[in-house]
């Protein structure tokens, strides 16, 4: 399990934030499957550092709910996320501090992989949505995984990141346990910004994402050092941008 508690959460804003086109880029993308009234409830479960929640709260008017276990990523969201229609509450996927049937939508942007339950995480996902309401599952799938480039430095970084992820067929297998019901495909979305190689190479040896904590350790300083090297060779280069998987599941009623 990964300790957002410690190394982790001291480097994941630097590693792993988010423009705020980028965020407008997925408020928009949800909004698709909301409805049109304002305003609408969200939920941010796994909520972090709050890289969502403010952006959440002006599109869709709040109220926003992030719902986070660690209490370093939560305090981090407190002081740099804040925002009027804003609540950060500490609580976990598999007990959610709210109401039954007490939110729009529910936002699990790459926090699914962490939920010890990922059944009970989202039979309680069932439980806070309004019947109608709609979940979205931003996550890797083992099925769909990209070609990310940085993989080329680092061997065991492709099977380390596809072993942590169920399947698309897994995880609507799942939901349809808890009494949600998953479109037949994921909706594939592009928020990502160009970035050049210099640029992508300090976010990622900043070692904010998990899959560094499940690699060989003689293999991140090599990588890393291979990646240096082509990085001042040129390092205004543009690194590929890749689209999203997303599953959008839907509590059953009106």
């Amino acid at each position: 399990m990964v300790d957002y508690d410690g190394r982790m959460g001291s480097v994941y804003v630097a590693g792993r934030g988010m423009s705020p086109e980028g965020v407008r880029r997925w408020t928009a993308a949800l909004a698709a499957y909301l409805p049109e009234r304002r305003p609408v409830q969200i939920l941010d479960l796994g909520s972090g550092s709050g890289r969502f929640t403010p952006g959440l709260a002006e599109e869709f008017q709040g109220p926003v709910y992030g719902v986070e276990p660690s209490d370093r990523m939560r305090e981090t969201a407190e002081r740099a996320a804040a925002h009027p229609a804003v609540t950060y509450l500490k609580g976990s996927a598999e007990d959610i501090p709210l109401p039954e049937a007490s939110v729009d939508g529910v936002l699990m942007f790459l926090s699914f992989h962490h939920f010890p339950d990922q059944l009970k995480a989202l039979q309680e996902v069932h439980r806070v949505l309004r019947p109608g309401g709609v979940a979205f599952l931003r996550s890797q799938f083992a099925d769909l995984m990209p070609d990310l480039f940085w993989y080329d430095y680092f061997p065991s970084a492709r099977a380390v990141d596809a072993g942590m992820y169920l399947t698309v067929e897994q995880s609507q297998q799942l939901a349809r346990q808890a009494g949600l019901v998953p479109d037949d495909e994921p909706v594939w979305v592009t928020t990502d910004e160009p970035r050049t190689l210099g640029a992508a190479y300090e976010r990622l040896k900043l070692r904010a994402l998990s899959t560094f904590e499940h690699l060989p350790e003689d293999e991140i300083a090599p990588g890393f050092e291979r990646f240096a090297v082509d990085v001042e060779r040129d390092p205004d280069r543009l690194v590929p941008v890749y689209s999203a998987a997303m599953l959008v599941l839907t509590r059953p009623g009106r």
